[in-house]
């Protein structure tokens, strides 16, 4: 057994594997790319359920898709493209056969996209500049700028909230 440091992608493998079953590998990769693999349009309306291999085999395997009502009959026209697009992604003839399960699918979430700057007034502009202009690196002061910008421009920070000045003991 090894109790030193160890690599972080040996045992997020250990621990996929586990959760995800003997097969787990390669459906935690559709999971993770699902979007990707069929579009944004189709993603939306579907989510992969379970991946069935027959018994000793690595290919040929059934994908179990929880699908809505009304992409169904889509999924089920464009069923073969589907399948190539998922052997590609897999390298290998993985899927054979998509088994559609009416329902809603799993809510996805979406990436978090930060909020933008505001523009800083031409007053915050001046008070800024006055702060970094004691500083005579201009590499250090243009960093310092643009930090400066981003505190103040910050649509999450309210109105007369003020970074705590320096404290006197």
């Amino acid at each position: 057994m090894h109790y030193g440091p160890q690599r972080l992608g040996r045992q997020l493998s250990a621990i996929a594997g586990k959760a995800l079953g003997k097969h787990g590998l390669a459906f935690g990769a559709l999971l993770a790319d699902w979007a990707s693999i069929v579009g944004s349009r189709l993603a939306d309306q579907t989510s992969p359920l379970k991946l069935v291999f027959p018994k000793g085999k690595r290919e040929e395997a059934v994908l179990h898709l929880r699908v809505t009502s009304p992409a169904a009959l889509l999924i089920q026209h464009e069923e073969p493209l589907i399948l190539e697009r998922i052997n590609a992604f897999m390298g290998w003839r993985a899927v054979a056969r998509l088994k559609l399960v009416h329902g809603a699918p799993v809510l996805k979430t979406r990436s978090y996209v930060p909020p933008r700057p505001k523009r800083l007034t031409p007053e915050q502009e001046q008070a800024l500049a006055a702060k970094t202009s004691t500083v005579e690196d201009p590499e250090l002061r243009a960093s310092l700028e643009r930090l400066g910008r981003a505190v103040e421009g910050d649509p999450r920070r309210g109105e007369g909230l003020e970074a705590p000045g320096p404290q006197r003991l």
